[in-house]
Order: structure tokens, then C-alpha cells, then sequence
């Protein structure tokens, strides 16, 4: 298996950091657990790859111009399940593929294609599919081999499949009927829709109390599901018994974030923990109530897993080093011939008091350019319920190479700090984050890390949108900003964007565009943009259903309409791009237009 991208002795660093060979975590077939399918970029796009682990073959899958990165296996590992959507617009149909190869075919004959909403595929071959469109909100559907799919489940508020029970009997739905889709309540249905159990932590919406699918136990005729919840002000596990209604309360001592998810016997929980943005790893036994720490190197875990053996596999990286898929047993488990990525920055640890509360940014300075001051990019990150985490990234290492340091900051409304941090964003959306980034940007001058006179604020998805903002609210403060795929006339973009996001958008602003002008007008770009002084450059895709290309023209025709300098690149793609090349040539047209107006 060899890659078709070019790579040469002397290309820069950076873009050999996006043209190596990169694997994610593979997921293996519960019941062949030698059958594993994981995404890659060996080829250039990333694409879903077959591997028999018992053999050593593995075989490319999946191969379409803007890449494919939504699929499952199979219980069996008979079958690969993929998503087929249409140049990014993420609206489409499950097909599925024989493992050992051959033609596609529909895997949910009789569904009209929709956004995905979760996916669960039993042991006889029912599937539960999870769907969403504009018309119909979010539905749920039973499809059995050579049967028409029947529907089980309607509701105009955001809904999912959360995992289907070993014995293929019982079907988790998280749903926000409540109508806050921030904080989701959990239904336990069988396959004809008739409910079993709820839990709803909201309370019927009253509180702001989520929960969320962790995975039912995997053993026949078992009805503990494991579930997430923010009782105690974060995200932590414990298990529910659909069948009696008790409920174990696990209470594992750890800071920060807690998750979890069952090891195949059923005996022990392997448990994940962010904190500060690093994660770690640790064995829960179920039996003995005994928390055992899982060797992993101090970094980021982006996804792990317990195999049969009780050994763990995960996917480990930090700021400095690349990722890797690893074993608690043999180390690297799956490495692919080629060019391994240059080595980065490490990060540095900066905690800011700010109006909400004390601030958490990792700052990168770049080596062999002097003490400083530096021209800085503050790359903000996206979700926005997210956070930016001691991980390797190119972007960022990109610009460290070129002699600038970069700032990440961890702004209300981002992950792994409590649900109060979290939920903070609410109503004053955008708004809240870019004070937090004031006060971390405070911060970088006054220390003598970033030049005041060049700053660069950059940022994709809702970090373009706070780019976006941040330049018309912030105007005196930056130099220059860099927006991929972002809110950029908010009104606009809720009429045409994707159904989920805009229940995620009436949550934000407590309503919609219509029973909340004041707070969507103050958080709309738009309505800043004749005070934006900075250069700006704007990255679109124009099949994006998230951040969707008309309210984007919106905003640019704005820009022209004064003379402000601005460029504008459209791509053939979605809600970012999955071909290496075309990761590339944005990152290398950002460059190109900071060399030509940053001071």
C-alpha cells in the first residue's frame, strides 16, 4: 500500500506534516475481532480501510473525490457501512460493502436520503437508523433485511440512536423533545417504538441537566446501559438498568471530565478523563468498585479501546509529537510505510483571570526566531462545545515554522472545565467567547509574547464565526483575520442551515431570529462588518450545510461594497475539505495573504 502523494526531501516541513501518512483509530467487529476498518490519508483523501489483523491484508474500501469518513462494521465484520453523501453536503444514504470486497449496495433500501442521526446494526442484520431532514425534523427507523423500513419514532426536535441492546431488542434514543438540544433526555424503546424506560434529567426542561448514550452492556440479555450524566457539574458515567430503573452511581474521584465505555466481558469500565486540556486512561472494575491507572504517555487520547484480551489500543498524540494508534501490549499497532510527520512545539500552559472565571490557553513560540515579541495567531477553536487540547495539529505547527507563536484559548462555552463553563455562552452568543479571548490576548502582549501590532485572529467553523465578530466588535485589536467556513450573517445562516443546528441555535439564543432579534442581531458578524478595518480572508465551501455559502456572500458583498480588503476562496466541498491537497492550498493561501498585509 503506497501513497500516490509526492513527497521530497525538500519540501518545507509544514506541508510534510499534512502529506504523511496518517491512520485513526481502527474499529474492530464485536464478534470478529480481527476484522477492523479505520480512516487514513495514505492516498491523499481520507478514506475508509479494511484490515485482517489474522492475515496482515488490508484493502482501501472507499475512494471518492472529497473522501468518505462516516462508517461502521458490522456485529459480524461481514459488512462495512458507509455514509454516501454528495461532495461534503453531508445529506445522503448508508450503503454497506462485503468486508472481503466487492460492489456497494444500499444498505437501507426504501430511505430517502436525509442527514445522519446515529446508526445501531443488530446481530440479524436489522439496523436502526437514525435520520434527519428539514420536512420531517428527526425520525427513527427499523430497517430488517428484505423488509421495508418501518418508522418507530417522529419529533421536530432534535433526536438519535444511541446503541441497540446486544440481544437486538432494545433501541437508546437520546432526544431533546424538551427543546433544549444542548442537554439531551434518554427513552429505552423496543423495536416497534413502544417505550420501555426514560430518564430525563431536565426535567422537563426546566433544568439544564444532560445526558447522553455511553453503550449497552455487551452481554445477551443484559439491560445495564451505560450512560453520561452532569449531575454533579461535569460530564461522568454510571449505569442504568432499563429493566428495574436502578441506577449505580459509579462516582469516580477524578477532576475534570469523565467517560467510559464497557470492556467486551462486561466486567470493567475502560474509563477516559480530560482534564486541563491532556487526557488519561483508566480500568474501573465493576466486581471490586477498584479505579487502575492505564499507561499512556502525557498528551491528548483522540479515541481508545478495550480489546477481548484486556489490552487497550488508542490514539495518542501531543503539540510536539504525531499521532499514533498504540497498545497497552506492543506499542505502535498500526503504522504505514512513508514520510512520519516533523516533530512541532510543545505547548505551554496559561490560566488568565477573565470576566467569567480563570481562562485555560496553550501558547507555542516558535524556535530559532528570537525572544520576542512575535507576530501571533489566536486560533480559535470551533464547536463550540469543544476544546483545544495539548494534540498534533499542522495548522498550527504551520505557522510556528514561519516564525510566529500561536495561542489557543479555552473560552466559555468550550468542554472539559464543568457544565457551568460550558453553558455559559447562552443568549450573549459570541459575544461572552471574545471577551474571554480580550482577556488571554491582554495577556500575551503584556508578557511579551505576541507583538500587539500583529495579531492574527484566525479560526474555522465557529471559530471563522468569532474571527468574523471579533474583527467588527474588536476592530482596533487585530492586524489581520483568517475565517474558514464560518457564521457570518447568523440570520441568514439559520434559515439555511441544517435542521439540528438550528434547534442548537434556538437554544443558544433562547429562540428564533423572529422571537429574538435583539440578541441575534448583536451576535451577527453582519452587523459589524462597516466597522472591520483588518484585512480578512474568508475560506467557504460551497456545498457547506453547517455554515452554509449564501449568508457568506452576504457578509463579502458587504466587504466590496466599501472597498474593504478582503479575499474569498470557494472550494467544491463541504464543511471543510478531507483531501490532503486541498488542505494544503488553503493553509498555503493563508500564508500567502499574511505575508501580503500583515505590517
Amino acid at each position: 500500500m503506497t501513497s500516490d502523494t509526492t513527497i521530497t526531501a525538500d519540501m518545507p516541513d509544514w506541508e510534510k506534516r499534512f502529506r504523511a501518512p496518517r491512520v485513526l483509530m481502527p474499529e474492530w467487529a464485536e464478534d470478529a475481532p480481527d476484522r477492523s476498518l479505520y480512516i487514513s490519508n495514505v492516498t491523499g483523501t481520507y478514506e475508509f480501510y479494511a484490515w485482517d489483523r489474522a492475515t496482515g491484508d488490508r484493502r482501501q474500501v472507499t475512494d471518492r473525490p472529497n473522501g468518505t469518513t462516516d462508517g461502521t462494521l458490522s456485529p459480524d465484520g461481514e459488512w462495512i457501512w458507509w455514509f454516501n453523501d454528495k461532495d461534503g453536503d453531508e445529506f445522503g444514504t448508508w450503503v454497506r460493502q462485503p468486508f472481503a470486497g466487492g460492489a456497494d449496495e444500499p444498505a437501507t433500501p426504501g430511505l430517502e436520503p436525509s442527514y445522519p442521526a446515529g446508526l445501531a446494526i443488530g446481530r440479524d442484520g436489522t439496523a436502526v437508523v437514525g435520520r434527519s431532514t428539514d420536512e420531517d425534523g428527526s425520525t427513527i427507523f427499523v430497517s430488517r433485511p428484505d423488509a421495508a423500513p418501518v418508522e418507530i419514532y417522529r419529533h421536530r426536535e432534535s433526536a438519535g440512536v444511541g446503541d441497540l441492546s446486544r440481544d437486538g431488542t432494545l433501541i437508546a434514543v437520546e432526544h431533546t423533545e424538551h427543546g433544549d438540544s444542548m442537554h439531551s433526555s434518554l427513552r429505552v424503546v423496543t423495536l416497534d417504538g413502544t417505550t420501555v424506560a426514560e430518564l430525563d434529567d431536565t426535567k422537563d426542561g426546566t433544568e439544564e441537566l444532560g445526558l447522553s448514550v455511553l453503550g449497552f452492556a455487551p452481554v445477551p440479555g443484559d439491560t445495564r446501559l451505560l450512560v453520561c450524566h452532569q449531575r454533579r457539574g461535569r460530564w461522568e458515567p454510571m449505569i442504568w438498568d432499563v429493566a428495574d430503573g436502578t441506577q449505580q452511581d459509579l462516582a469516580i474521584d477524578l477532576p475534570g471530565d469523565v467517560g467510559a465505555q464497557w470492556y467486551p466481558d462486561g466486567s470493567a469500565l475502560l474509563v477516559s478523563h480530560s482534564f486541563e486540556a491532556r487526557d488519561e486512561l483508566w480500568r474501573y472494575d465493576l466486581a471490586g468498585r477498584e479505579l487502575v491507572r492505564v499507561d499512556t504517555p502525557p498528551g491528548s487520547l483522540s479515541d481508545a479501546s478495550a480489546r477481548p484480551d484486556g489490552t487497550v489500543e488508542y490514539l495518542w498524540s501531543s503539540a510536539a509529537e504525531p499521532s499514533a494508534v498504540r497498545s497497552t501490549a506492543v506499542g505502535v499497532v498500526l503504522e504505514l510505510p512513508g514520510l512520519r510527520a516533523p516533530r512541532s512545539v510543545p505547548v505551554e500552559d496559561v490560566w488568565v483571570e477573565g470576566p467569567g472565571g480563570r481562562i485555560h490557553a496553550l501558547a507555542q513560540r516558535p524556535v530559532g526566531h528570537g525572544d520576542g515579541p512575535f507576530p501571533t495567531v489566536f486560533e480559535v477553536h470551533g464547536g463550540p462545545t469543544w476544546h483545544d487540547s495539548d494534540a498534533f495539529a499542522a495548522g498550527p505547527a504551520a505557522w510556528l515554522d514561519h516564525g510566529f507563536a500561536v495561542v489557543r484559548v479555552n473560552y466559555r462555552g468550550s468542554t472539559g472545565y464543568g457544565r457551568e463553563w460550558t453553558d455559559a455562552l447562552k443568549h450573549r452568543v459570541g459575544l461572552i467567547e471574545l471577551e474571554d479571548v480580550a482577556a488571554v490576548r491582554e495577556w500575551a502582549v503584556a508578557s511579551g509574547l505576541a507583538d500587539p501590532r500583529r495579531l492574527v485572529l484566525s479560526g474555522g467553523s465557529w471559530g471563522g464565526y468569532l474571527t468574523l465578530l471579533g474583527l467588527g466588535t474588536q476592530p482596533d485589536a487585530w492586524a489581520l483575520g483568517l475565517a474558514a467556513v464560518p457564521v457570518a450573517d447568523y440570520v441568514t445562516a439559520y434559515h439555511d442551515e441544517m435542521e439540528t443546528l438550528k434547534a442548537l441555535d434556538r437554544t443558544l439564543f433562547g429562540g428564533t431570529p423572529e422571537e429574538q432579534p435583539e440578541r441575534w442581531t448583536a451576535s451577527s458578524p453582519l452587523t459589524y462588518v462597516d466597522a472591520v478595518r483588518a484585512p480578512v480572508y474568508i475560506a467557504a465551501g460551497v456545498n457547506d450545510p453547517r455554515c452554509p455559502i449564501r449568508q457568506i456572500d452576504n457578509y463579502v458583498d458587504r466587504l466590496a461594497a466599501r472597498g474593504a480588503v478582503h479575499e474569498v476562496y470557494r472550494y467544491d466541498a463541504g464543511h471543510g475539505s478531507l483531501v490532503v491537497a486541498e488542505r494544503i492550498k488553503q493553509l498555503r493561501l493563508e500564508l500567502d495573504f499574511v505575508r501580503k498585509h500583515l505590517p
